[in-house]
């Protein structure tokens, strides 16, 4: 599995999904230009213990990292996803793609994307959103144990 960022906006989000990266094995993508320099500190503040132990991987925009993926199942995360997380069968080596916090991914990107690779978090009408480091550690979990990545020595 693998995580990836579409030009964060918030430090401690993008801190918080570096250390849940960290703990769960899994590297951490960011494409194009975060809001933000990752080495600031209330981004490593999330994850400081974690942020040296992280696999990040950078690309300049989304052309490099679609070509720096291909052969992968790639999954987009929005809520104006067709397709509800819960109902994918994951396999090990998909990437899961997050937008912005406050835009989310592009529409551009989004809407040229197979309908059934944009999934969606389901939440009551009234709700917004879910927090970005929230959504990531609810897909990226049931990811994991779908796939079996998980031993009994990895939970102590």
């Amino acid at each position: 599995m693998e995580v990836a960022l579409f030009k964060p906006e918030i430090p401690p989000n993008t801190g918080n999904i570096g250390r849940l990266c960290v703990n769960s094995g899994v590297p951490l993508s960011i494409i194009g230009e975060p809001a933000f320099d990752l080495s600031e500190k209330a981004a490593r503040r999330a994850g400081l213990d974690y942020w040296q132990h992280l696999e990040l991987n950078r690309y300049k925009d989304w052309d490099e990292f679609i070509e720096a993926k291909q052969g992968k199942r790639i999954f987009l995360v929005s809520k104006f996803g067709t397709k509800n997380y819960a109902k994918v069968c994951f396999r090990e080596g998909d990437v899961l793609v997050f937008g912005q916090e406050t835009k989310g991914l592009p529409a551009s990107i989004r809407e040229n994307w197979m309908p059934d690779r944009v999934l969606f978090i389901p939440m009551k009408p009234i709700s917004r959103s879910i927090n970005l480091s929230n959504s990531v550690a609810i897909i990226l979990f049931e990811s994991l144990r779908q796939i079996g990545n998980w031993s009994e020595n990895t939970l102590h």
